[in-house]
This record gives C-alpha cells, structure tokens and sequence, in this order.
C-alpha cells in the first residue's frame, strides 16, 4: 500500500470539510501556528529536533538523517507509528502533514502504510497549506461586501455578530474581548492560529454564499495579543458602519454578566482553588492598562470601587457592587472614547437602532445585497420606542 498525495486543488473542500490533520512537527512548531483541527504527534520531538538541527550544522544532511532514523528507530518508531494508526483508524479522513511535505511526512506515512492502514500526504506540507488560507484575508479587498457593527461598549454587539448569517467573530478567534479587560482564561492563540482560523471561516461564508455580506464589528488592529490582517483591517476601515444602541443600564448589566460572571466561572473552573484571586487580579491588571488614559485621580476612584465590589464578592457572594465601577468606566472612559471614534467615522454610518432593528436591518442586507447599493437608511425612532440612547 503507497501513501495518497493531496494537492493545493483539493485544500478548499478538505478545509470546509473540517478535515482533521496529523501534524508531525515537532511540539514547539506547533505552537506558533497549527490548522484548526489538526493534533500534533510528531515524528520527532522539540529535543530530538534540536539534535538533529544542530547534527545537520556541524555535520551535514546525511548525518543528521541518520540522527533521525537513530532517535526513531526501534521501540519509538514502533509506539509513534501506533498512534498515528490509531488515529487514522479512528479518523479515515484524516490528512499528515510535516512543515513542507518532505522527509518526515514521507517517512511517517510509509511507516503507516507498511501497518496497512490507508493515508494521504500533503504536497508541500504545512507551509502549502498556510500560504493558501493566507490567501482569503491577503487579497487587496475582501471576496464579499462588509458591513462593520458599531456601538458604545456593553451594546452586545458580540452576540449579534455570531447570530447573523455572514457573522465572523474575530474576538473569538482571538479568545479576547478586545478591551484592557477582555483577557479570556486559558491561554491566548498564536498569530498563525488566529489568521488560520479566520480564514478558514472566511471560505466557509466564501462557498456556502457567494458574494453574501459580511459582518464583522468594529475593531481596532489589535485585538489583545493578536493582530488583525492589515489587508482585512484597511477594508474594514472603509466599510459601511451600522450603529447598534443600547441603553446605558442595559449594558452595565452585560457587562456586570460577561466580564464578572462568566469570567469568574471561567478562572473558577480552569483552578478551584486561587480562581477568585486570579480573577481578581485579571481585573486589577486591566484596569492598570488604562491609568494613565484615565488620569490618576480617576483612577484611585475606579481603583477603589473595584477593590471595595471584590471584597464584597468575595465575602459573601453578592456582585451588586461590581456596577458601580463599571458604569463610573463607561462614563467616564469608554464613552467619551467611543463618541470621539464615531465622529471621525460618521460618514460611513449607514443605519442606527437598538438589537432588533439592527439584526433585522443586517439580515435584510445580508439576503437582499446586490439588490441596490448600501445607502444611509432610516434609524430607530427612539423616542417612539419610549427609550433614550
């Protein structure tokens, strides 16, 4: 039995697929950028990559291949050959890559064919597939029209992204809320992992509509510790912007709900014991990420409602505290930092209204576009609706 080759033809529908992928790299190549799905059981290890790299240095090619095969060989070769069969037989569809498609995923897959179990290699190995994806968020422009969401902090514009069809969460993908407070628990994805998965959810809209609307929200380059694609970015900049409203004590309540709820389930699941503490400390820190914006005084203000909500909390349980430097932040911080955004941007508004107007105002876009082009239309009658902005 001869290994498959897979061929750049074919990376589309094994990425829309999901496709699950046997990565052999070693531990740390994995670590600065995988495809989402893939699992990582390397031919050979970080250590044993590191002799190789420094044997083929110093001595050349053929010595550091027969490193290799001495590092692989025997009992290693027998128990990592196991697992790729192992999972192979447990995903038949699966795909073996190495970095460029060279000697260890040819290796790997002989290995896994002499077992008798089928696989397919990938033509290029992971850097093939990396500069393909690569390829839907580097284009000059976006495939499809964008339509970029707006809206003061706490407006949920979020969970609105990830209900419309065409929504592409990018605070997902970078498992950060895009503020000084938005660190997730759990570690942060590599850039690679992050532009990876974007991607790959870029050509799923791509194939599943043609030509449909996109919906990101509005984002600045930085979203936490990754960085949106400069090509995506500049698009995004000049695409249309609808503002969602919400009122101020609506998204005090959202933000009470996200950042202190959930986040402290989270630091309490991920460890038991210090959650509060780190949970604590993950809140402090954010709030020390906008002192100097804020100006001391405000600071030792915000500092000592939040210190004041957290001994409560911890106390007895009660968040009821926790508003009260919340809404002195969005007063005094996030909104005037909002107000001066959108007045530089005003011309790209398109449409203003609370949740469900915007959400039925963006599906009708998002079924309708091509129709006739995107002009400024009618905003939300707040005062007939019997609410203030």
């Amino acid at each position: 039995m001869k290994p498959g080759v897979v061929h750049a033809e074919e990376f589309d529908r094994l990425l829309y697929a999901a496709t699950p992928w046997i990565d052999v790299r070693a531990e740390v190549e994995f670590a600065h950028g995988a495809l989402p799905g893939a699992v990582n059981l390397p031919i050979l290890n970080t250590a044993e990559r590191e002799r190789v790299g420094t044997c083929y240095k110093r001595e050349g090619q053929q010595a550091a291949i027969a490193l290799g095969h001495r590092l692989v060989g025997g009992a290693v070769r027998e128990q990592r050959t196991a697992r790729w069969c192992e999972f192979l037989r447990a995903h038949p569809d699966a795909v073996l890559h190495c970095w460029r498609g060279g000697l260890r995923s040819q290796l790997a897959a002989d290995w896994i064919a002499a077992e008798g179990v089928a696989v397919r290699v990938v033509a290029g190995g992971y850097k093939a597939l990396r500069n393909h994806v690569l390829r839907e968020i580097e284009e000059p422009s976006p495939a499809a029209p964008l339509v970029v969401i707006g809206g003061r902090t706490g407006s949920a514009k979020t969970v609105l992204i990830r209900e419309l069809p065409g929504g592409i969460d990018l605070e997902g993908f970078a498992r950060h809320r895009g503020s000084s407070f938005g660190r997730r628990v759990g570690a942060p994805p590599a850039q690679a992992d992050f532009e990876n998965a974007l991607a790959v959810a870029l050509l799923r809209q791509r194939i599943d509509a043609p030509g449909a609307v996109l919906f990101l929200e509005d984002e600045s380059r930085q979203i936490g510790p990754v960085t949106v694609p400069p090509e995506l970015h500049r698009a995004m900049k000049a695409a249309p912007l609808v503002i969602l409203e919400s009122r101020f004590e609506e998204r005090v309540e959202r933000i009470l709900a996200e950042y202190v709820h959930e986040d402290l389930a989270g630091w309490l699941a991920a460890d038991p014991d210090g959650g509060f503490e780190r949970f604590a400390r993950a809140l402090l820190d954010g709030l020390g990420r906008i002192q100097r914006r804020l100006g001391g005084e405000r600071h030792r203000e915000a500092e000592g409602l939040l210190r004041t909500a957290l001994c409560a909390h911890e106390r007895s349980g009660g968040t009821h505290a926790h508003r009260d430097w919340i809404a002195l932040l969005l007063r005094e911080y996030y909104d005037p930092m909002y107000e001066f955004q959108l007045a530089k941007a005003e011309g790209r508004v398109v449409f203003r209204g609370d949740y469900a107007a915007v959400r039925e105002w963006c599906r009708e876009q998002g079924t309708g576009y091509g129709r006739t082009p995107l002009e400024p239309a009618r905003s939300m009658d707040y005062s007939a609706a019997g609410e203030t902005r």
